[in-house]
């Protein structure tokens, strides 16, 4: 009776089995819990391999129509400059690029023959995810056109090789070890943002160094009919230039001069620092325009990293037949003897890639042969690339038929950075020997017949007596390079 009557009993019997109860109650709900989330987890799994499984939606247009150059696709939307294949049915595939388009139609370009593709072939958008950057913070995104487009390899892993227009290795050395990529066409730059001429840069060649002194960051073309030497010319200045890197581009020129141009001209020294990229006259004019653009683009890469480049292009006129090609093919009217109004547009936009970066970084030394058809130099992109240079340099063909070697006409011949980079004396030195050289040009005839008297013309006088140490100094073998030092110390013996 007493423990029944005892209230501190009653209230322990009491509480004792309810604390029990709530204690069991979250275990309980956490179990429950647990194993709602194992159903769930079990579930995605599942459907996360079913989705796997199941074959991404293809975005296809198809062929409509093939005439010379041009295939014409519908179905399919994509920006000019894009790229794009049409799968064949033996299992390769033609990639091309957008040109223009008219309506819903796309206009392509193939960069290789078209043989295989039939009515109605497929046209799928190339992939470019692979080349987007990882999301990081402070990296901006890729919001234009061209960064968005194809990328291909550059960086130090293509010296001493020799690529084609896409990048792929033709040396048969294999894969090209770099992991460095950039569109073809390159960010523009501020014109204020950009060094001012202010280093030459020897290129070896005695009269280019005396008479026609370039300047790192310097333009130029090199203005020769066929045959005249300018192959020669540029493989001595590949050799024997003071650049950290030469970029190659053999654009448009006939395959049995690939070779040549590597092993006989160029060779191993050049080549140890050289990226060549070929593009001959066989390849497609899609492919000939993307070459002098790769080749642009590897060189500004180098001068990203603070190098010094020697860009060498070869040539800047078959890169202007090439968008002559493609700009008639989809309808483009022919304006100045043939060539459409798009090719002069395009001609400064490669020259200006290139030239003196940013300060702090290297600068591209670029020399570009224009071919001059019957060595006409008012050829309308002799006349057009002489403008937009930043000086030209002109072989003459009656002077490598009399076996004078390099060809260079000093007469005609002009660097337009030589009086901001070169001493007073310098110019004084070579003013007066091109003054020398040319007064016994202009005389010539009558010295070959004997109707001259000495001492009617003191100028005259000397240019004759020097006439043979002059052309002495201005030729140059193949095999003998001239530094730029020696070469002025000549220029002194000459004219004094």
């Amino acid at each position: 009776m007493t423990q029944l009557n005892d209230p501190a009993v009653d209230s322990n019997s009491a509480v004792e089995p309810q604390t029990d109860i709530q204690a069991a109650a979250p275990a309980a709900d956490t179990t429950r819990d647990n194993i709602h989330t194992l159903r769930w987890q079990s579930y995605l799994k599942d459907c996360r391999e079913i989705i796997n499984l199941v074959e991404p939606l293809e975005v296809a247009g198809r062929i409509v129509k093939v005439t010379g150059l041009v295939m014409v696709a519908t179905g399919i939307k994509m920006p000019i400059g894009g790229a794009c294949f049409i799968p064949l049915q033996d299992g390769g595939r033609v990639e091309a690029e957008v040109v223009g388009f008219d309506g819903e139609n796309l206009l392509l370009m193939p960069q290789t023959a078209v043989d295989g593709v039939v009515p109605g072939a497929k046209v799928f958008s190339m992939e470019v995810t692979d080349t987007l950057p990882k999301p990081q913070f402070g990296r901006p995104p890729r919001r234009r056109a061209q960064d968005r487009a194809r990328h291909f390899p550059v960086g130090d892993g293509l010296l001493g090789r020799v690529v084609d227009a896409a990048g792929v290795p033709l040396d048969g050395l294999g894969p090209i070890a770099t992991d460095v990529t950039a569109p073809l066409n390159g960010r523009v730059i501020n014109p204020l943002m950009r060094a001012p001429i202010e280093e030459t840069m020897d290129v070896g060649v005695r009269a280019i160094n005396a008479m026609l002194t370039v300047g790192r960051g310097q333009r130029l073309g090199l203005f020769a009919g066929s045959g005249v030497g300018k192959s020669v010319l540029l493989g001595m200045m590949a050799r024997y230039t003071t650049a950290d890197v030469i970029v190659v581009g053999l654009i448009g020129e006939r395959g049995r001069e690939v070779q040549e141009f590597i092993e006989q001209i160029l060779g191993p020294e050049g080549l140890a620092r050289s990226v060549v990229v070929a593009a001959p006259a066989d390849v497609s004019a899609l492919m000939r325009l993307q070459g002098a653009s790769y080749a642009t683009t590897i060189a500004e890469r180098f001068r990203q990293q603070g190098k010094n480049v020697l860009l060498i292009m070869d040539s800047l006129t078959r890169y202007a037949m090439a968008q002559r090609e493609i700009a008639l093919a989809i309808g483009e009217p022919p304006a100045t003897k043939g060539y459409p109004p798009s090719v002069f547009a395009k001609l400064p936009a490669l020259v200006e890639r290139t030239g003196n970066g940013a300060r702090g970084e290297g600068s591209i030394t670029a020399f570009y042969t224009v071919l001059t058809e019957g060595d006409d130099q008012q050829d309308p992109i002799a006349d057009s690339a002489r403008a937009i240079l930043d000086g030209h340099i002109v072989l003459n063909r009656s002077l490598a038929e009399a076996g004078h070697y390099p060809a260079i006409d000093i007469e005609q011949s002009i660097s337009r950075a030589m009086h901001n980079i070169t001493s007073k004396e310098h110019q004084q030195s070579a003013r007066l020997l091109k003054q020398l050289y040319s007064r016994y040009l202009r005389n010539q005839d009558l010295i070959a017949v004997g109707a001259y008297q000495p001492g009617s013309d003191p100028m005259l006088d000397v240019a004759i007596s020097k006439h043979d140490q002059i052309n002495q100094f201005l030729q140059q073998d193949i095999h003998e390079c001239a530094a730029m030092q020696d070469s002025l110390q000549q220029l002194s013996q000459v004219v004094s």
